[in-house]
């Protein structure tokens, strides 16, 4: 079976070199660029399986090489940033980036990232024939469709985004921590990065349209939980 081709692109040579290294032990293929205009090019010539993305990049930043690639593309996207801003995140995501990751990080998370978007990419879970739709207050989940209905209105989510609010519905009520979270939506186990957890949460209450009936409510120290008025 060939091996996945994972494109780094960064302007710091030692992160390219570091996530190559543990890249490769895991078993995949690394390429690089240090540009945006060259990761484009290499893009195009490589076909990689998931791009690593740095945002700042001389030439190119990395929101428009994401614009850009998502104008023909939907290969998964990690992005890295050493900023800290939630707002750099909820771009980046809007842009069409997966996941996100701040600098400096743990390679080994790196790699456990990689696999989890790529198991999700290339074996999304069916939802069964039969699945009912989820019914909670205002909302509806359809997870045949992959919809969500608030007050009758199509709401439109990301992947990821869905995935979240369906987990919060199912446990409404319920406290989840960040680290559960990640482990029932992105499917990979703590390594120290929540904050991927926060920017999606935060992007899912903007979408929600900060409904009364509806409410991501946060409980300090802890998590999150879903509360919702009948």
């Amino acid at each position: 079976m060939p091996k996945e081709l994972i494109l780094i692109v960064d302007d710091e040579q030692n992160i390219i070199e570091l996530g190559k290294l543990y890249l490769e032990n895991a078993g995949y293929q690394v390429e690089s660029a240090t540009d945006g205009l060259a990761a484009l090019e290499r893009f195009k010539q490589l076909n990689p399986a998931l791009i690593v993305l740095d945002l700042m990049l001389p030439g190119l930043d990395g929101w428009e090489v994401c614009k850009k690639i998502r104008a023909t593309s939907q290969v998964p996207i990690i992005m890295l940033t050493a900023r800290t801003d939630d707002i750099d995140k909820i771009v980046g995501l809007e842009l069409g980036a997966d996941d996100y990751m701040t600098k400096p990080y743990n390679p080994r998370e790196l790699v456990a990232r990689v696999k989890a978007v790529l198991r999700r990419g290339s074996a999304p879970p069916p939802a069964p024939a039969d699945s009912a739709v989820l019914a909670a207050g205002p909302l509806a989940i359809d997870p045949a469709r992959r919809e969500v209905r608030l007050d009758g209105r199509l709401i439109d989510l990301r992947t990821k985004e869905f995935d979240l609010l369906h987990v919060f519905v199912e446990n409404r009520g319920l406290v989840l921590s960040r680290e559960k979270l990640l482990d029932l939506v992105w499917g990979f186990d703590f390594y120290g990065e929540t904050r991927t957890v926060d920017v999606h949460v935060a992007h899912l209450r903007d979408k929600l349209g900060g409904s009364d009936r509806v409410q991501i409510a946060t409980v300090w120290g802890v998590g999150y939980k879903m509360v919702i008025d009948a």
